[in-house]
């Protein structure tokens, strides 16, 4: 995939090249110039002569816009604010604390979606999406002590992260 994607890139014509593209497995998030979508797509997918590759192309609805477990906003002022994306279907449904399953098992169900959520959100947005979290948890039977460990390892361990 990186062959094709690099071959994509670098036989665009220089107007449709787009200004960020990042990849993860299937899915590509990019910034293109405005009414450049359709031509950019059509090109992406005249690069692979097997046909087993195609690509398709999704627009943002209100400046906003689903990319794996993030929605992304394009605000007023121009800036990107990210916040947690849930599909429609999901049911804020976990692993249950009175089940039969290791206690480790159930303390690591906690701590990916706090980890998630310091990495993805801002400040403001943190706030009201752990009280998501604390919410959910709650309702699968997680004790506070369990929410609360999770949370703290997870913030510390953000807080230490290396800065890029």
């Amino acid at each position: 995939m990186e062959d094709l994607e690099e071959k994509a890139i670098n036989t665009a014509p220089a107007h449709i090249r787009p200004l960020f593209w990042r990849r993860y497995v299937d899915d590509i998030l990019e910034i293109i110039k405005t009414g450049l979508t359709q031509t950019l797509t059509d090109h992406l997918n005249t690069v692979d002569n097997t046909g087993n590759i195609r690509f398709t192309h999704e627009k943002e609805t209100n400046k906003t816009m689903a990319f794996l477990d993030m929605n992304i906003h394009h605000t007023d002022d121009g800036s990107i604010k990210i916040t947690i994306y849930r599909k429609t279907t999901h049911t804020d449904q976990y692993l249950l604390w009175t089940s039969e399953h290791p206690t480790a098992h159930k303390l690591s169900v906690v701590r990916p979606v706090y980890e998630r959520t310091s990495f993805i959100t801002d400040e403001t947005d943190r706030k009201q999406e752990e009280e998501h979290i604390k919410q959910a948890l709650s309702l699968c039977q997680y004790p506070k002590w369990a929410i609360e460990k999770r949370k703290t390892t997870s913030q510390r361990k953000y807080k230490n992260r290396p800065k890029k």
